[in-house]
């Protein structure tokens, strides 16, 4: 079986640190994987704050996740801090992924790769709608 290969982006213009509680850690002692999910979804929710936006409201538009992959290069344990880095990038006509870069605070150890598939919904009747213009023109300037 093959096995899913991610390359880190370039440049991660967005940081945030996110410590590993004991209800994030599996039976085999260290993070749980559904939780590494619960993990990025807050550094995503933190990443649309830092520009202003809640998920429920991008420009009159909401979003969800349409796919979420990701790629384990290491453990994760209780107590440790991540970074969790993210970066938009492959930008079509209703989303755009952003991909994550997960390591350990301290020692930079590289615990996951990711990307997350974002995609715009109207609020009427939540059908996918374009990116909203004034949001592609607050990302440029990150």
């Amino acid at each position: 079986m093959s096995r899913i290969q991610l390359s880190p982006a370039i440049r991660y213009p967005f940081a945030t640190e996110i410590q590993i509680y004991i209800s994030h850690v599996n039976q085999g002692g260290h993070l749980d994987n559904a939780q590494l999910l619960t993990l990025v979804s807050e550094a995503r929710v933190r990443f649309f704050k830092s520009l202003g936006y809640f998920e429920s409201g991008v420009e009159g538009a909401l979003i969800v996740v349409g796919d979420i992959v990701a790629q384990y290069k290491s453990e994760g344990f209780h107590g440790e801090t991540m970074l969790v880095e993210m970066a938009p990038a492959d930008f079509n006509k209703y989303g755009f992924d952003l991909q994550f870069r997960m390591s350990e605070k301290e020692s930079h150890r590289e615990v996951a790769l990711g990307k997350i598939g974002i995609v715009f919904i109207t609020r009427e009747n939540r059908k996918v709608t374009p990116i909203p213009v004034a949001f592609t023109n607050r990302l440029s300037q990150l």
